[in-house]
């Protein structure tokens, strides 16, 4: 009997690890080479995704969002490969969305028409700031200039064109804040992803901020009002925050993104790509060896083996179920969660978060409120302990 596509739906993850240059706040599995060769890249990804056909066959295809990494430095003719293979396996929704990951720096007019008929129809572009001083401290390698081209020939192209901003900068005040915001939301867009900086271990920024030598960020209150601000802005705008930092106009939400939050099934391949993958009525965790180089040969090795797939629990998958849904408006489903988990959730400790109003139970949906939002982890940390 074919195992069935659990609620959230099923995706397709495809992890490009090359960029052009390391940005000093990215804790992601990018690298940077001299050299490519994209036949052998192309021949691997092919291979595994084949290899997950053959794990997990039958099941609807809703979504497929190549990241990195930069996708936009992959030659169309990969894209195109991996899409044709993905559809050759699994049927798609008649929706079906296809993500790839831009950089100004990497967009060209008739790279971006061969992604378009690859079957690329959503880009999702890192502009990070309206503003040629931050992109250069933030270590982008394109100009405010730059961006702006790119989104043009980007919105001439696509008919779903998403951008990501970073705020809480250095030495950013709320009043520039508020006029980059106006202006990206000035761009008839009708998706942003906003994100705070956050200073991550092991990246360029996290050394300079554990030698005293990253200055001028935000500090709590000056923080809390940003994001107020983004919430108000975008709310005005008509781009509703959907999940924390995601915002869109009804029916414009990332779907490749819901099916994570709503904690759907996804395949992830290419070097360090996660996935969540049920089988045989068990759900598995799986992650790809990270480093390019290793994953490249394991794909071409005797065995195939690239990953390890562990088996999860039923207090872990809701755990999971929770963390990621609670990032969404709609929150979750307490049947679902009480169907996953082995030990249910406390009914004083939901009473107490409901009193304090960053929480609201509304028949079957447990959602977080504004309120508690921007203490989300704090919330998860008192619903789960």
């Amino acid at each position: 009997m074919p195992d069935i596509t659990p609620e959230g739906g099923f995706g397709l993850y495809v992890h490009w690890p090359f960029c052009q240059a390391k940005c000093p706040y990215c804790d992601f599995n990018s690298h940077v080479v001299a050299r490519v060769d994209h036949g052998r890249w192309r021949d691997a990804l092919v291979s595994e995704i084949k290899r997950y056909g053959e794990m997990a066959p039958n099941r609807v295809l809703n979504t497929i969002f190549f990241g990195g990494g930069t996708p936009s430095l992959m030659v169309p003719e990969t894209v195109a490969a991996v899409i044709e293979t993905a559809r050759a396996i699994w049927p798609g929704s008649n929706d079906m969305e296809i993500t790839l990951e831009a950089n100004p720096t990497s967009v060209e007019a008739g790279r971006f028409q061969a992604y378009r008929e690859a079957g690329i129809n959503r880009i999702s572009m890192g502009i990070q700031a309206l503003n040629d001083k931050d992109l250069r401290r933030l270590g982008r390698l394109h100009s405010v200039r730059d961006a702006k081209a790119a989104f043009d020939i980007a919105q001439s192209t696509f008919d779903r064109v998403s951008f990501d901003l970073i705020y809480a900068r250095q030495d950013q005040s709320l009043a520039e804040w508020k006029a980059e915001l106006s202006e990206a939301l000035s761009m008839a867009i009708d998706h942003l992803s906003l994100y705070q900086l956050s200073i991550e271990d092991g990246t360029a920024f996290g050394d300079r901020y554990n030698r005293g030598k990253l200055r001028g960020l935000p500090n709590d209150d000056l923080s809390a009002d940003m994001y107020d601000l983004t919430q108000d802005l975008c709310g005005a705008a008509g781009l509703s925050a959907y999940e924390v930092s995601n915002h869109a106009k009804t029916g414009s939400e990332s779907r490749h993104n819901l099916i994570y939050w709503r904690y759907g099934d996804y395949v992830g391949v290419g070097p360090g790509a996660h996935g969540r993958l049920t089988l045989g009525g068990q759900k598995y965790a799986t992650e790809a060896v990270k480093q390019p180089g290793a994953w490249l040969n394991a794909v071409e090795s005797a065995d195939g083996t690239t990953d390890s797939a562990t088996a999860l629990s039923g207090n872990e998958q809701a755990a999971e179920y929770l963390m990621m849904g609670l990032r969404l408006s709609d929150g979750v489903s307490m049947q679902r969660f009480h169907t996953l988990a082995e030990t249910p959730l406390y009914p004083q400790k939901l009473a107490e978060l409901q009193a304090l109003s960053v929480i609201a139970l509304e028949d079957d949906r447990l959602r977080v409120t504004p309120t508690g939002r921007p203490i989300l982890n704090e919330v998860l940390r008192q619903l789960l302990t």
